[in-house]
């Protein structure tokens, strides 16, 4: 951490320069981060609601489904930007006396911005229908660190295997979009069958998520209990990721 900590001025050029690379060629830029999520939760209130005249069951389905998108996005977006770090930076990994670490951490740290950009429409969707605003909004700065920890543990794991075997990043995104449908991130779980409901609950990036939606959906704090799961999975996650990243780092500059 002291080593990430003085070169934290290379950590946000790095995420001066992503967040520039991102919108480089779009016309109505950072807008984009906030109106694309909108976007998608409408796509999905009409497909269901009206299409398929589905019933969700929910009080405020557009509320829910837009948590779970901003949440999902940051999540699958972070994680593959990680993943791609170190070859998209393969000049700069070779040539620099640099902890590798500064690398996929700029990637967490520039999607978490991003992330905060997109409360703007969340917010305004929470007004515009209605739906209780209530002081556990104040809660969200902690959920959503939770969740970019989660997210950076990930991304160590996964970045130095995308280096050595190019195929992983191809892999992981198979993997993500099976795992976007056993996150119940635009459905509620209860419309499971009960033989398939152990699958959600047994996924750690439910739990991670539901730290997020419950002050935005449900207008509370995490329980202390599903709080201390979720704080747990997402030590192991990083605990895991780092030890992972480390052992491999000393070969990573070899085969960017």
């Amino acid at each position: 951490m002291r080593q990430l900590f003085s070169y934290r001025d290379l950590v946000w050029t790095l995420v001066a320069r992503d967040l520039k690379v991102r919108y480089r060629r779009s016309a109505i830029g950072f807008l984009w981060t906030m109106l694309q999520p909108l976007l998608t939760m409408m796509v999905l209130y009409v497909v269901f609601s009206t299409i398929f005249l589905f019933k969700t069951g929910l009080a405020n389905y557009p509320v829910y489904a837009l948590a779970g998108i901003l949440f999902w996005n940051f999540f699958s977006q972070s994680v593959v930007a990680s993943m791609n770090s170190l070859r998209g930076n393969a000049m700069l990994v070779q040539k620099l006396p640099v902890p590798l670490m500064v690398f996929p951490l700029a990637s967490v740290l520039s999607g978490m911005l991003n992330f905060a950009l997109a409360l703007v429409p969340l917010l305004g969707v929470l007004l515009f229908t209605g739906h209780p605003v209530t002081p556990a909004l104040l809660f969200l700065p902690v959920a959503i660190a939770i969740a970019a920890l989660f997210t950076l543990g990930a991304g160590l794991l996964l970045a130095p295997l995308a280096v050595f075997f190019s195929d992983v990043v191809d892999l992981v995104g198979v993997f993500l979009m099976l795992l976007m449908y056993l996150t119940p991130t635009f459905y509620p779980m209860a419309i499971l069958p009960d033989r398939f409901r152990w699958l959600v609950r047994f996924n750690p990036v439910r739990s991670i998520l539901e730290v997020f939606r419950d002050p935005v959906y449900h207008g509370k704090i995490p329980p202390l209990s599903h709080l201390t799961v979720a704080v747990t999975l997402t030590l192991i996650a990083l605990a895991i990721g780092v030890l992972t990243f480390r052992r491999s780092s000393h070969r990573i500059p070899f085969f960017v």
